[in-house]
């Protein structure tokens, strides 16, 4: 057999075949624009237009209550009067402007800076005391073996969640109130019984104690789903290197949940501020606003029951914008972390 009809291997063939082309144009007449490869923004919203209708709904409603109402922070800055017009968009603009005198007010007024004291407090509590409670459940859940623990396990710490403040807060009266199942098996051992529904140096305690029997549940849905993307490939190899179970959550398990645990950590830093509005409204009036007072509750006091709504605004503008200092200062460390965070670098 000649070497002509020797056949030729894939690759040589796709070498022979190649030819040179001219650098400005594919199809080697060196005419037009290089080919790069993005489609123009009309032909991505063909191809994308029926998940942008489906996601249209969903931003007109972020419009409409989230950032629609931040035009109305316009009344910080003003003595507004809402009695002016039954139109409030008249009322706004018909209003006396008084430029940043609410501001001064609230730098001067002790009550907002005990409501900041008591948020900053509530907040390092729960970031302390309940934040690492959903990892651990995440890690105890996922080490259960069997399906139907695990899963009635999930259901059982789930079930609090759905439930509104009004009845967590009625739960805990009847255990810890001062007629309550703590106090009543005090009184019959000789003891005499308490109230820690009242008593505002436990108060802090109580709010981050209702928080983590609610929530903490919940929130670690997002953990499983985190640990449930980990291949069991890397157990095994570790476990084939002599890693016993502890060795293996610490340079495995939790490695994976870093990044998770990063950016809701960024998340609440950025909540910060924000400690349970509904939560602790319920309970103001058990322990007075010394020591359940915090920025929502004094946002809605001076608002609502004081008809005070410039100064109120200008109360939550100032939270807003502490707000997204902090988000943005977290997100600056969970980067210096070698995390992502909320958004890339």
């Amino acid at each position: 057999m000649s070497n002509s009809t020797v056949p030729r291997t894939r690759t040589e063939a796709d070498t022979t075949k190649k030819t040179p082309v001219a650098s400005g144009d594919a199809t080697g007449s060196g005419k037009g624009k290089p080919n790069t490869g993005k489609l123009s923004l009309r032909l991505r919203f063909r191809r994308d237009r029926v998940l942008l209708l489906m996601t249209l709904p969903a931003v007109l409603l972020v419009l409409l209550f989230n950032y629609v109402p931040i035009l109305g922070n316009v009344v910080a800055f003003q003595e507004y009067d809402p009695y002016i017009s039954e139109n409030g968009i008249v009322s706004i603009l018909h209003s006396p402007w008084v430029g940043l005198e609410n501001f001064q007010r609230i730098f001067e007024d002790s009550a907002f800076w005990n409501a900041v004291r008591n948020t900053l407090v509530l907040f390092v509590l729960q970031l302390v005391l309940y934040f690492p409670v959903p990892i651990l459940l995440a890690l105890l859940i996922n080490s259960v073996v069997r399906p139907r623990v695990r899963a009635i396990s999930q259901a059982i710490l789930y079930l609090p969640h759905f439930f509104s403040w009004v009845l967590v807060i009625a739960v805990f009266q009847q255990m810890f109130g001062g007629a309550g199942l703590l106090s009543q098996l005090l009184r019959d051992h000789g003891y005499d019984g308490l109230s820690i529904m009242t008593d505002p140096d436990t108060f802090k305690f109580l709010v981050t104690a209702q928080s983590v029997w609610k929530d903490a549940g919940w929130g670690i849905i997002v953990f499983l789903a985190a640990l449930a993307s980990v291949s069991p490939d890397l157990y095994e190899a570790a476990a084939m290197d002599g890693a016993n179970r502890w060795r293996r959550m610490w340079h495995v398990t939790l490695p994976a949940l870093r990044p998770v645990i990063a950016l809701l950590l960024v998340l609440r830093v950025g909540d910060a501020l924000t400690v349970g509005f509904e939560q602790i409204l319920l309970q103001r009036g058990a322990v007075g606003p010394g020591a359940a007072e915090v920025l929502d509750t004094f946002v809605w006091w001076n608002g609502v029951r004081n008809q005070d709504f410039g100064y109120a605004a200008a109360a939550g503008l100032v939270k807003g914008v502490i707000s997204l200092g902090l988000v943005l200062i977290a997100n600056k460390v969970a980067h210096l972390m070698g995390e992502q965070g909320v958004y890339k670098k």
